[in-house]
């Protein structure tokens, strides 16, 4: 989407469809399956995957103390292999402190400032994206499994609704793209279907690892929109609802993506 402006014709192709089909779940397709046999050849292992660096990170950073309690994570939930296995794949979730859902990083935070007394992770921060990314791992391969909470109904919705909203100055929505037109390209690009199944990732155009909101960010910039701040309660509602349209695909993180 970041292309669309210097685009013209795309963007008249994507301006006139004006009802949006969702992708039927036989017809998904991960972000994976659009990229060059490179890309995915880079993704799948994990000696040539740049993500797993970050891995690294946070898995040092999972067993370090921190914060005036002079805790680890590892000292409240022992090895990650074990204790996070499958967390990712069920996030975001219903915070019952602040009766809202809350994605990982902000699980991550709120453990930091109330178990270990320390400061929270700066988003997008390398130290907050290394434990995510860590975490994230220990799911690879299972199923995106959002949970079926009532509580998160109206979170979920309005994701949905900010999902089909159009947007900024080129009035795009999200949906226009990765819902009516994916599988065609922008410039020389192809669209893809937008699961959010191999966050975080390592972005080869950023040269570095980012989480999903980055990339949120990067198309609402792309449209001429204003880009919501991140842990904004609208991107931890497009997070629901981009679970919600993943269930069932196989987490990936960490993904590598052009």
């Amino acid at each position: 989407m970041r292309a669309l402006w210097i685009l013209p014709g795309c963007a008249m192709l994507l301006a006139v469809t004006s009802a949006h089909a969702e992708i039927a779940a036989h017809e998904r397709k991960s972000g994976a399956e659009f990229m060059s046999p490179q890309t995915q050849a880079m993704q799948a292992d994990d000696a040539s995957n740049p993500g797993m660096l970050a891995v690294l990170d946070g898995e040092a950073a999972w067993n370090e103390k921190a914060g005036a309690a002079n805790k680890a994570c590892a000292d409240c939930h022992g090895a990650a292999e074990q204790s996070m296995k499958g967390v990712s794949a069920r996030y975001p979730a219903f915070n019952a402190a602040t009766s809202q859902p809350i994605d990982v990083a902000g699980q991550v935070n709120q453990c930091r400032t109330g178990r270990q007394q320390a400061q929270p992770l700066r988003a997008e921060s390398r130290e907050l994206l290394a434990l995510t990314t860590y975490i994230g791992l220990q799911s690879r391969g299972m199923s995106v499994a959002p949970p079926d909470d009532e509580r998160l109904t109206p979170f979920r919705e309005r994701g949905k609704a900010l999902f089909n909203q159009r947007l900024g100055q080129l009035n795009f929505s999200c949906a226009h793209c990765h819902e009516d037109n994916w599988g065609r390209k922008l410039g020389s690009a192809p669209i893809p279907q937008a699961h959010a199944n191999a966050y975080p990732i390592y972005r080869l155009e950023w040269q570095d690892v980012g989480s999903l909101q980055r990339r949120l960010r990067n198309c609402m910039s792309g449209v001429r929109a204003a880009p919501y701040s991140y842990g904004s309660i609208e991107f931890i509602e497009l997070e629901l609802f981009l679970a919600e349209r993943a269930r069932g695909m196989a987490v990936e993180t960490p993904g590598v993506r052009p």
